[in-house]
């Protein structure tokens, strides 16, 4: 008998009747011989109406207060979900974060699970039932009620997919899979049947918003197989693991990309040791990410200097800069919110040489100039305007054959 861990996203469980065929869809499931945990999180809008309701109270409404509302969000969905299940004689129970003991640090709103009992689980698996938690939350070491920041949910499934060995962790969505890009972008784009751990890292950190990042993290290090499904139309989904296991993993297995960049340019500051450190210590004090990074040096030993940054934080940036580079005695300080960064993610780019060069040939016959680079084993990214986010990703997709 297989252990499956199903995780169902806001949209899946969004209102009443959404919460019943989702119901129908696990009992389904458990009359195939599955024995099925669930995790679920908030219902569609509900956590944002909680978020305004404490804004109401306070302007900056306290940390551990807050946890405590949003973790209603969860609570609402599971006792529902458990009474559909009960309802159509599919026994189920329901339990929240801090019942199931999911151990966190005390990082109020951001907090990281540190363990995990699944005594408690196991007993009620052994009873016959469905077992639903609450995702997004759990408790400190003092029992006060935390919750894991957006997306949230993804990571509870896992962990206690990881606690409990089991044989799955699907993560039930509104899209059927992980696609070689996204197809609002590119009609032609492709779903994966299968895309390794360190692959999905990657499209996750550069754009793709199927997987919270740390859900993906835990199950690469836990070796938790993880399968992307859609609640709403039948299909395999998209397998993510450990290893391809094609005998030769294609060269480029996906496109990311993001709209949220912000790029700042500081010229002539002193080529000196601990220029850069001068310029982007500032910044990351502030916790403010500093992504991409470009130095140059010229022949009188003055530097110039670019970096990328969320373009959320471009205007905090912008002025932390903005007094480094005044107090260096730099010539010139610019900054750019029209830019996106498109990147090629594929683990066959370890063995095949030549990627960077026709991803540059692509671009230069497109007319796309590229304003930054980055590369790792797996990935390069590229910073371009705006306007050629959409030509760009399309061309790239054909050029490396991804709608075959």
């Amino acid at each position: 008998m297989a252990l499956l861990v199903q995780k169902f996203g806001g949209t899946s469980v969004g209102n009443i009747d959404k919460i019943k065929a989702v119901a129908k869809k696990i009992k389904q499931f458990r009359q195939q011989d599955n024995n099925i945990v669930v995790v679920v999180s908030a219902m569609t809008g509900e956590t944002n109406r909680l978020i305004e309701m404490a804004e109401t109270m306070q302007k900056r409404p306290t940390p551990r207060e807050l946890d405590v509302l949003l973790s209603t969000g969860e609570q609402t969905t599971i006792a529902l979900l458990a009474m559909a299940l009960n309802e159509i004689d599919c026994s189920a129970i329901s339990f929240t974060g801090h019942q199931v003991k999911i151990e966190t640090d005390n990082s109020h709103n951001k907090a990281r699970i540190t363990d995990i009992d699944a005594e408690k689980i196991t007993a009620q698996i052994d009873q016959g039932k469905v077992v639903i938690v609450a995702g997004f939350q759990g408790a400190d070491q003092d029992g006060n009620i935390t919750t894991l920041g957006r997306g949230g949910s993804d990571t509870t499934a896992v962990a206690i997919a990881a606690a409990l060995k089991a044989d799955e962790c699907q993560i039930y969505t509104d899209v059927d899979g992980v696609y070689t890009t996204d197809p609002r972008i590119e009609p032609a784009a492709k779903r994966l049947n299968e895309i390794t751990f360190e692959e999905m890292l990657e499209m996750a950190s550069l754009g793709s918003k199927v997987l919270q990042i740390r859900s993906v993290e835990f199950a690469g290090k836990y070796n938790v197989p993880l399968r992307v499904l859609s609640t709403f139309v039948d299909g395999p989904g998209t397998l993510i693991t450990l290893e391809e296991s094609e005998m030769e993993a294609p060269v480029v297995s996906g496109i990311a990309f993001s709209k949220d960049e912000a790029k700042i340019t500081v010229l002539g500051v002193p080529d000196t040791p601990g220029i850069a450190y001068k310029i982007i210590g500032p910044v990351s004090e502030k916790n403010i990410e500093v992504d991409m990074i470009i130095q140059n040096m010229s022949k009188d030993d003055y530097a110039d200097f670019t970096f990328t940054v969320h373009r959320n934080d471009y205007d905090k940036a912008m002025e932390i800069v903005k007094e480094t580079a005044e107090r260096l005695g730099a010539r010139e300080i610019y900054g750019d919110t029209k830019i996106v960064k498109i990147s090629l993610v594929g683990v066959g780019m370890r063995s095949h040489a030549g990627v960077a060069s026709k991803m540059f040939e692509t671009f230069s016959k497109e007319g796309i100039n590229i304003q930054m680079i980055s590369t790792s084993e797996i990935k390069i990214s590229v910073v371009v305007q705006e306007k050629y986010l959409e030509l760009g990703v399309r061309t790239l997709h054909s050029a490396f054959k991804l709608d075959k």
